[in-house]
């Protein structure tokens, strides 16, 4: 009698297809993403794919994405998946996965990013000056990201030249991806240059996504696109391989999930030696999940910068809905 393991096998991928459909993309976290895989509901090709769909639906409208690379990004969701089972099969005779394993990520265009299938992602600044201009590695935190196992999905839309080409052009735009669009008031602006990566976290189009900031670019588009961002010290970051305005004020920061991809993405790079070497110090020796405390706010003072930020008109929404948060958090 001849057998075959070919039903077993299909019956298999049927039940891992039907997991992924049925896990809950809008706003999930790398914590709850985590959970799914340890728990067998969830698989990183499973979760690339959702995300590719999910982008093919939105951002023909939002254009927070510049370029994919569906291939590379399947094929490092596989070896994610096999890493995985291969620790939980060696009972804890192997290394465990790296914190961000099957995570996947947006870098903004102007990151360069080494492709993992059909060559190299353009780094392009959002400008067709660029186009064509495939780096031939990563920038440096794009190899700290796929040290952590993140599984790089593509590039982020932006301002072209990062919003310092003239003045009077919108915020959010760029001849290679379009006028980006603020997901939850699309007339509203996405504001400054890391626009995309903050409207594709908004948009759970990825799990994580990578910007950089000179003087606003990461917390502007993450305060309008209600996200969380990060804009590291100067140095704290690599900002060898990315396409910068100011060296002395540059850095490249995480929006969403943010203190999860600081963690990697942070450290030396001899590339950038001056910044980084002078950061170091600053870098804290148990990392900073540490401080994600939930009690973390208890007994602290908050100074709040009114002006340019927080000032609204007298009996605005905007003034009703910021006091209203404002007094959560007291």
């Amino acid at each position: 009698m001849v057998t075959s393991a070919a039903p077993a096998r299909c019956l298999l991928l049927l039940l891992l297809a039907v997991a992924a459909a049925a896990f809950e993309l809008e706003e999930a976290t790398v914590d709850s993403i985590r959970r799914a895989f340890a728990d067998g509901e969830l698989t990183s090709r499973g979760l690339v794919e959702l995300y590719l769909r999910r982008v093919a639906a939105l951002d023909p409208s939002l254009h927070a994405v510049v370029e994919l690379d569906p291939d590379g990004a399947l094929a490092a969701a596989d070896r994610a998946d096999a890493a995985r089972r291969l620790f939980a099969s060696a009972g804890g005779g192997a290394l465990p996965p790296p914190p961000l394993n099957g995570i996947p990520v947006l870098v903004k265009d102007n990151i360069a990013a080494a492709g993992g299938g059909g060559g190299a992602l353009n780094a392009t600044c959002g400008s067709l000056a660029l186009v064509g201009s495939r780096p031939a590695g990563d920038a440096g935190v794009v190899e700290r990201l796929r040290r952590a196992g993140a599984v790089v999905l593509g590039t982020a839309s932006l301002s072209e030249w990062c919003n310092f080409r003239a003045p009077g052009i919108p915020a959010g735009w760029s001849p290679r991806a379009g006028q980006g669009k603020n997901p939850y008031v699309p007339s509203a602006t996405p504001c400054a240059s890391s626009s995309g990566s903050a409207i594709a976290a908004a948009a759970n189009m990825v799990t994580v996504t990578i910007g950089t900031e000179t003087d606003g670019s990461i917390m502007c588009p993450s305060s309008y696109n209600s996200v969380v961002g990060i804009k590291p010290t100067v140095g704290l970051t690599s900002r060898a391989g990315v396409i910068i305005i100011s060296p002395r004020m540059d850095t490249v920061g995480t929006v969403s999930d943010a203190v999860h991809v600081l963690e990697a993405i942070v450290g030396y790079d001899l590339r950038d030696a001056e910044a980084t070497r002078m950061a170091l110090q600053y870098i804290p020796e148990d990392g900073y999940m540490q401080f994600l405390n939930i009690d973390g706010l208890r007994g602290k003072r908050l100074g709040i910068l009114r002006k340019d930020f927080f000032r609204f008109p007298s009996g605005s929404i905007q003034q009703k809905v910021f006091d209203e948060h404002f007094n959560t958090i007291r």
